[in-house]
């Protein structure tokens, strides 16, 4: 005990002194600086050896700045992209530091004077950040007078709907109204350090009982005494005070210091009844929504709930994208290929009405391609990979031959998942998880990793914090992961808190109890058939909504609920989610079927959005006008490319030994997604599968930029391509042509025709077409699908 306590002061000592450690450089080097500028022209002597040793310590000290930067990033609860910023910042500025002491000591003083401004830059740029860090974002704006005569403006009762204007006491629905305001302050700025997992200073605020005992320090709350209350004199304290609370980060708002000091002045109430969760939780049980009346030319049921939507939100429909747009856009989205120039221009001179519809249909019906393209997203969804940790040791196995078939086959979607929870042996893999070599942390055993890849995947709801210590960002406890990783377990596994043992054991128990009760004595293939059967019941409307948002995000760009894994987040639609999820049960749980729903809608059909920040996607106040604009899959890419110019993988790079018997004589070529991972398809956003991945970055960035650049694979597919393509068309013209018809599915514009055949010449080289073919894959036609 006592040796922890020394190790707490030890921390807090080193967190006090980092700080200063920090601004030493910062001041130093500044002066030196300064010195400089007075002595540019003079070279006094006098100026020359302060510079000198300012630099010296400067440098030193950032050294060690930078250090216990380091030191303290392990122990303490930062976290975050700032987290970052500083920690690179302070690393660059550092390096600099040193760079300038050497410029100066070789006496390359024009050098060395550029490097002592860039290096003063730097040093406040790493002070800006952890200014950030240690005083919040606002850590200027908030010390301005404007701000301060905000903050400390009166508190006005009537803006909080559970006040009581007539002075009388507050109602049940008052209080709990009030309860939860409460509760929702202290959880998202206080649980961190003070809450069940971690109580510094011995203080709790996550119960009535432990907000009234306090801390070692004493009572933090007297009731109706707000301004006796030590919480509220923290909470209310200057940024950088000692007892200023929260100790990190943002500061309460003015809104939320009045919450709490209402609270307290009505007497700290709290429900006698149950209490309200402070998290959204979705619904569990199915619901059929009724249907939005049809107007002229919407029958399509996506698009009468989404008019509703727009009409609320006024956002105007769009046209239809074009013939050639939509052809290139479904049968990416459907099989994941280029559609043949042949097949766009037949479509694009087809009359019939219904031609999307058509088409729509045929692609959902060329099962083999529809299998080799929808394998990818389900490899990741399910961890499923050909190559990697633990198949060498016999740790893990894949579900490749199953996988495949199943989605030949259309498997329904119930069976599916009941395959996968209670496995056979082709399909076993999934739930057996890995099993990883060594000491590891007791939240990775096979039992709790098939415990959260099962909530994950099928539920959307993330367990991996409740694996470890009870979440803070849900209602789900630390005994809830384990009673449902016991259900995967042959015996009972102890709680482990943080990878500290308890010695307490937690039971077997589905997550859901009210789709039904795990036998708790029974054999584990016999729990597992019946967390099959609860988890696929028509009654569990969080597992068909979870499936339906999935397959919407991968065809619009983003779900109705985002993102994907928190279905407890409010979708932008709840009618239309349901009443997808409903419509897929009653239509015999057909994944095609719901796929044919979206794909032929006008919804679908409207031009794509474009995003400049993803954080647009998951902001609460997103609002829906349409398909979010997507960069390629890797596999999408490396397969456009097989198909416009040259196949990227031999047909040797297919893992057979993996797929079915059959797939010889079903591929085309060597699709990307029976290949194992490489360079090429990692730095194009290819995930491990060491863990579940349900979405993937569609931003573009350096390493792909890189590979793109100077990539061998990709360069050498298209270098042996432009030897083939130079014997079939030695004339510019026709090549050019038949480039951008493959390439972008149409003809080139004649600027585009005059350029390239200025580019090749009228007998274009084997350089010459391999510019060209590199231009148009780099050609946001080629790689965003519109």
């Amino acid at each position: 005990m006592q040796e922890a306590i020394q190790d707490f002061w030890l921390w807090q000592f080193l967190g006090r002194l980092h700080p200063l450690i920090v601004h030493f450089p910062v001041g130093l080097l500044c002066v030196a600086l300064l010195l400089e500028v007075l002595d540019w022209r003079n070279h006094s002597k006098n100026f020359r050896a302060g510079t000198t040793a300012l630099v010296w310590i400067g440098a030193v000290s950032s050294v060690v700045a930078v250090a216990f930067g380091l030191l303290l990033a392990n122990v303490e609860d930062y976290g975050g992209e700032a987290v970052e910023f500083h920690q690179w910042a302070g690393i660059a500025t550092m390096s600099l530091a040193l760079l300038t002491l050497w410029l100066l000591r070789s006496g390359r003083m024009g050098a060395f004077r550029s490097s002592l401004i860039i290096t003063v830059v730097g040093v406040s740029v790493a002070g800006h950040y952890g200014a950030m860090l240690t005083h919040g974002d606002d850590y200027l704006t908030s010390v301005l007078p404007y701000s301060q005569e905000t903050r400390d403006s009166g508190f006005d009762a009537t803006q909080f709907s559970f006040a009581s204007n007539s002075g009388q006491p507050l109602t049940e629905t008052q209080v709990a109204e009030l309860n939860l305001e409460v509760r929702s302050i202290l959880a998202h700025n206080c649980y961190s350090c003070h809450g069940a997992t971690k109580s510094k200073g011995d203080l709790r605020l996550d119960k009535r009982e432990f907000i009234e005992k306090g801390g070692e320090n004493g009572i933090v709350v007297v009731a109706r005494q707000p301004e006796k209350s030590e919480m509220i004199r923290r909470v209310k304290l200057p940024f950088g005070h000692d007892d200023a609370m929260p100790g990190k980060g943002k500061r309460l708002t003015e809104k939320e210091v009045a919450t709490l000091e209402f609270w307290i002045k009505q007497g700290t109430p709290w429900p006698s009844g149950e209490e309200k969760s402070i998290f959204r939780v979705a619904p569990l049980a199915p619901r059929n929504p009724t249907l939005p009346p049809a107007i002229a030319g919407m029958k399509n049921p996506v698009d009468r709930f989404v008019n509703v939507y727009f009409e609320k939100n006024k956002v105007a429909w769009q046209e239809p994208v074009s013939d050639r747009l939509y052809i290139r856009r479904v049968f990416l989205d459907v099989i994941g290929l280029l559609p043949p120039p042949r097949k766009v221009v037949d479509f694009m001179a087809d009359e019939r009405p219904d031609k999307r519809e058509i088409l729509v249909r045929e692609l959902l019906n060329r099962n083999e391609d529809y299998a080799q393209h929808w394998l990818t997203f389900w490899n990741d969804a399910l961890r499923n990979d050909y190559s990697g940790t633990g198949y060498i040791t016999g740790g893990r196995s894949d579900i490749t031959k199953w996988l495949y078939n199943s989605l030949k086959t259309n498997k329904p979607y119930n069976w599916f998942v009941r395959e996968l929870v209670s496995p056979n042996e082709e399909s076993a893999g999934f739930v057996n998880g890995i099993k990883w070599r060594g000491t590891i942390n007791s939240s990775q055993r096979v039992e709790m990793q098939a415990a959260q890849n099962v909530a994950q995947v099928f539920l959307g709801l993330n367990l991996k914090c409740a694996s470890c210590h009870d979440s803070f960002v849900s209602d789900w406890k630390l005994a809830d992961a384990y009673a449902f990783a016991n259900v995967f377990a042959d015996t009972l596994l102890e709680i482990n808190r943080c990878d500290q043992p308890t010695g307490k054991m937690a039971g077997r128990g589905f997550l859901f109890k009210e789709l039904g009760e795990i036998s708790v004595d029974a054999s584990t293939e016999q729990r597992l058939r019946e967390l099959a059967d609860f988890l696929t019941q028509p009654k569990d409307g969080r597992l068909y909504r979870t499936l339906v948002n999935r397959i919407w995000a991968q065809l619009m760009g983003r779900g109705i609920v985002e993102p994907v894994d928190v279905m407890d987040n409010l979708p932008w639609s709840q009618d239309l989610l349901d009443w997808l999820a409903y419509d897929f049960v009653q239509n015999g749980y057909d994944i095609k079927k719901l796929m044919f729903t979206i794909l032929t809608s006008k919804t679908y059909q409207m031009p794509s959005m474009g995003v400049k920040e993803p954080d647009v996607l998951t902001a609460p106040n997103y609002v829906f006008q349409g398909m979010v604009r997507r960069r390629l899959t890797a596999e999408q890419f490396a397969d456009a490319v097989s198909v416009a110019f040259n196949p990227v993988y031999p047909d040797s790079a297919v893992v057979f030994k993996r797929m079915p018997e059959t797939i010889a004589q079903e591929i085309p070529f060597a699709r990307a997604s029976l290949v194992k991972n490489d360079p090429f398809l990692t730095a194009l956003g290819r995930p491990n599968r060491e863990t579940v991945s349900t979405s993937r970055s569609t931003q573009a960035n350096l390493l792909q930029a890189l590979e793109l650049t100077n990539g061998e694979k990709f360069n050498s597919s298209i270098e042996k391509g432009a030897v083939k393509w130079k014997t079939k068309y030695p004339q510019s013209e026709a090549l050019v042509k038949a480039l951008y018809r493959r390439g972008l599915g149409r003809d080139p514009l004649s600027r585009e025709l005059a350029v390239a055949e200025e580019m090749l010449g009228k007998n274009p080289s084997v350089e010459g077409i391999e510019d060209l073919a590199w231009a148009i894959v780099l050609h946001p036609e080629f790689q965003l699908i519109f």
